[in-house]
């Protein structure tokens, strides 16, 4: 699972940082986490293509929208086909086809809109679920948790044939999807050969919001969260006042939800040049915190791979 950071500044782009954006990249499904503004150029600029099949919209504020229409119509100059799903909070269904049709466009392909609610599984896949979860923004809010469903356990090649004298062939596929066989006479459960399931992987994207249980809940044990901090420490009041945390607040969540990494991200304007502030405030709290830069790139390995979730940097 590989997410690449398009935007990761506040509510202001600078030549530094551009406004809310992730791509993740999962299995040749390709998902994108807010379109702030000038997103499709931040696509093009970073390699994650335009073969995007959904869009979650955390809330409706411009910096997390608007790039939406744009990149829309660029999916038609490109002859798209297939249909594009968009999902935002419950109640803003209007304001969204308002934004869709800000060009004056109809697009060459089907754009169905889906209103979320906090606590829905928004997009069902054979392994894998996005689920919604409550925010608090003071406006339709919500964020999203990519929970992988668990793996199968490992097969016992070396139990299987030594022990059990079964040889190469069907009956290892049969037992891996846990079904018993039998072999000379003897029935072979699967937990004989089959260890237990292993964890899937879980990202966890906050949008805009102040801490909160809801989003402790939804990235316990995650892989990666992506949680805002937009704030330094000394800036805690006015977080509080317009629904944004503090790196310190959001390393808070990270610890108590016992996740592998924090990325901070929606960082304001008034840290240009100065995103290593936040980071050391936030590793007093949580020291697995990185602050992405527009373009980096984290790769989340399997839990049980013993590789750590990494986080690269742009080279430029």
């Amino acid at each position: 699972m590989r997410i690449t950071f398009l935007g990761t500044g506040g509510s202001v782009p600078t030549t530094e940082r551009s406004t809310s954006g992730l791509v993740v990249e999962r299995a040749g499904d390709r998902l994108l986490f807010d379109c702030g503004e000038g997103s499709q150029r931040q696509m093009m600029r970073y390699g994650t293509g335009f073969d995007i099949g959904h869009v979650f919209l955390s809330h409706m504020h411009g910096d997390h929208t608007l790039g939406l229409p744009g990149l829309t119509q660029t999916l038609s100059f490109n002859d798209r086909e297939q249909p594009l799903a968009v999902h935002a909070p419950a109640g803003t269904r209007g304001q969204v086809e308002r934004l869709l049709s800000a060009t004056g466009d109809t697009p060459s392909y089907p754009v169905r809109i889906t209103q979320v609610e906090p606590g829905e599984v928004v997009l069902d896949r054979p392994e894998y679920e996005v689920r919604a979860f409550a925010t608090d923004h003071d406006t339709r809010a919500v964020g999203y948790a990519l929970v992988e469903d668990e793996r199968k356990g490992r097969f016992d090649r070396e139990r299987a044939e030594g022990e059990f004298g079964i040889p190469p062939g069907p009956k290892y596929s049969r037992l891996h999807a846990g079904e018993p066989v039998e072999h000379e006479g003897r029935t072979i459960d699967p937990e004989a050969v089959v260890g237990p399931p292993r964890p899937g992987r879980r990202f966890v994207y906050t949008g805009d919001t102040r801490p909160t249980d809801a989003t402790i809940a939804a990235a316990e044990d995650a892989d990666l969260l992506v949680h805002d901090g937009t704030f330094a420490a000394d800036h805690g009041e006015r977080a509080q006042k317009t629904g944004h945390s503090t790196a310190r607040g959001a390393a808070a969540v990270a610890r108590e939800a016992g996740v592998r990494k924090l990325a901070l991200v929606h960082i304001s304007t008034r840290y240009a040049g100065r995103g290593g502030l936040l980071a050391d405030e936030a590793r007093e709290v949580f020291p697995e915190t990185v602050v992405p830069h527009d373009g980096a790139t984290a790769e989340i390995p399997f839990p049980d791979s013993d590789q750590p979730v990494s986080v690269e940097q742009p080279q430029d």
